[in-house]
């Protein structure tokens, strides 16, 4: 696994917890969007990779998404991990 080489952005507030969550759910960033894909979620590797790197916004769905594939709620991908 590469290390991030740029610290994280601030154009959303989710992106670091993705992160985490999807590690702790040993699941690599392709894993992740192939699964999003499944669920109707137009998202592909680089879009996530800035989503988790907070440069770009996640959208309503993507946050929506995320939570049901790891089966948590919604607010908790806001919460501090």
């Amino acid at each position: 696994m590469k290390p991030r080489l740029k610290p994280l952005g601030d154009k959303n507030m989710i992106g670091a917890n993705v992160t985490k969550i999807r590690k702790l759910n040993h699941m690599s960033q392709k894993e992740l969007a192939i699964s999003m894909q499944l669920l109707g979620c137009d998202i592909n590797y680089t879009s996530l990779s800035k989503l988790e790197g907070q440069t770009r916004i996640a959208t309503d769905r993507e946050v929506y998404v995320i939570a049901k594939i790891f089966d948590i709620r919604s607010d908790d991908l806001f919460k501090e991990l």
